[in-house]
């Protein structure tokens, strides 16, 4: 019997060709096929939902192109510098033994508790609640590079050392709250707050809480060309303690709404987001529910995948002496692959564009298959075209009310696709 995820989705699961399993044994990195890169995603589509995908395929093509080349330029040839490779080479053993373990509570340690939250009034709200207020939170994140070798260095960004968050609040009490993780140079507020359609649950009596990922918004230096530029710019390594750092900030927050008398807490992330979202199922049990929106799960698959990064990436690997197998296991602590999750596979739900090219759906499948086949909603759209949102809030609106996640009667209001770009 097909859930209700599938019931309201144009797109059904059993529409995706990839029928094999990917990966075949443990650990992921040895067992996934060199070429996973260049596979291909195929659905069994018919009349509008074909053209659909196919007509937003096209449009992520020459999208991702333009990123591919804006961090092909600026961020990965910083990180492919022999200096850099050399540093990697020497640590990568670090990470290796971490992620080989299995056990993401190792690496990724509850912070202290006490943290000092900062509230303070925004004046560039996009949305302003009739209900309510929004404040921007803020605190000096303690956290230290779980690589004593690499401490002095990570330490040394420091506008990267105030963790940032927007927090929307209904006034009467603390209500069941929605954490949301932004993309890749995706970090402005309004932006996400429109994107995913946070307007609409706040208005379902839902609590919102968007955080700002290291190295975007206010946290990238002075100089950096864009925002998230030194989130891949200072190897991987770096790249390893910078999801440390995102992790370590969304559970000081995670802490604050605890002590602030939240109920329950949830998270969704989109792309880069959803990547961070599902590695926070596999550290935190106080999450009720974790729903990745179009997710990465290998970030070194996405390099090889991407045009003109690919070939640069390959390069550098090859002058480093590293297969494709070592630099995923150079980054595999940071990957939700790599470990358990702490939530049961009912409180688990995956959304995914059949024709997106920026975070492939046979990512979103293999966090599926890891994930013991959980709640699975493809729509018709690609990474940033967003066709048939309202199906799929209307998913997560059930999904949300099926786990004891509700908040009332004003969670039955009808779904209102907030941009034109999600029609």
């Amino acid at each position: 019997m097909a859930s209700p995820a599938q019931r309201v989705s144009r797109v059904a699961n059993q529409a995706y060709r990839q029928s094999k399993r990917a990966i075949t044994g443990s650990p992921w990195w040895q067992h996934l096929p060199e070429d996973f890169p260049e596979w291909q995603d195929e659905f069994e589509l018919n009349g509008v939902a074909k053209l659909m995908v196919a007509g937003t395929k096209q449009i992520d093509n020459v999208i991702r192109t333009s990123l591919a080349t804006m961090a092909g330029l600026l961020a990965i040839p910083t990180t492919l510098r022999p200096k850099q490779v050399a540093i990697d080479r020497e640590q990568r053993a670090f990470y290796e033994e971490f992620a080989r373990n299995g056990d993401a509570d190792a690496f990724y340690q509850r912070p202290k508790r006490g943290v000092s939250m900062r509230r303070q009034k925004s004046n560039y709200l996009q949305y302003r609640p009739n209900i309510g207020h929004i404040d921007l939170l803020s605190f000096d994140s303690a956290f230290e590079a779980v690589n004593p070798a690499l401490r002095e260095h990570y330490s040394s960004y420091e506008r990267n050392a105030t963790a940032w968050a927007e927090h929307w609040q209904h006034d009467d009490k603390p209500r069941p709250t929605i954490i949301v993780i932004h993309g890749f140079t995706a970090d402005p507020y309004w932006l996400n707050s429109r994107f995913l359609a946070m307007p609409w649950f706040y208005e379902q009596g839902y609590d919102v809480l968007m955080v700002t990922l290291p190295f975007h918004g206010k946290r990238q230096g002075k100089f950096s060309p864009f925002s998230g530029h030194g989130y891949f710019s200072h190897g991987f390594c770096h790249m390893n303690e910078t999801v440390a750092h995102a992790i370590h900030d969304i559970r000081v927050f995670m802490d604050y709404l605890e002590d602030q008398g939240v109920p329950q807490m949830g998270v969704t992330g989109i792309s880069l987001g959803g990547y961070t979202s599902a590695l926070l199922a596999c550290v935190e049990d106080r999450l009720a529910f974790c729903i990745p929106n179009v997710p990465v799960v290998s970030i070194i698959d996405i390099m090889l995948e991407w045009f003109p990064t690919g070939p640069i990436v390959r390069t550098g690997l090859k002058l480093a002496g590293m297969s494709i197998t070592d630099a995923r296991a150079a980054v595999a602590v940071q990957s939700a692959l790599s470990y358990p999750t702490k939530l049961p596979r009912d409180r688990l739900m995956l959304i995914a564009g059949a024709g997106d090219r920026l975070a492939p759906p046979k990512h979103t499948h293999l966090l599926w298959e890891h994930w013991q086949r959980c709640r699975l909603h493809w729509f018709p759209g690609n990474h940033l075209m967003h066709l048939d949102q309202g199906r799929y809030l209307k998913a997560m609106r059930n999904f949300l009310q099926h786990i004891g996640f509700a908040v009332g009667a004003s969670a039955n209001a009808s779904v209102e696709t907030t941009s034109t770009a999600h029609k």
